[in-house]
């Protein structure tokens, strides 16, 4: 599994629409890793979470990740169409 469907199986497993989330790697270069997670409007409460810790628990599990497997440093973006 790498870090695109690890990120892809978390925000899924939040999600209330899970066939409308997408997240796909953009614009990497040699020190970060950009991940864009795209989901529905009516999710994004729930992505984001209360003050926005379901956001930033994602992040950390995703860094987690990356580190576990020698990877670099990964910025996750978080929209919704």
């Amino acid at each position: 599994m790498n870090i695109v469907e690890y990120t892809l199986f978390l925000v899924k497993s939040i999600a209330k629409d899970p066939d409308m989330v997408s997240v796909k790697e953009i614009g990497s270069n040699e020190e970060v890793i950009n991940l864009e997670v795209l989901v529905k409007e009516s999710d994004m409460g729930s992505i984001i979470g209360r003050s926005g810790k379901t956001a930033t628990s994602l992040r950390t599990l995703v860094q987690v990740y990356a580190f576990l497997h020698d990877k670099k440093k990964v910025k996750l973006n978080i929209e919704s169409f």
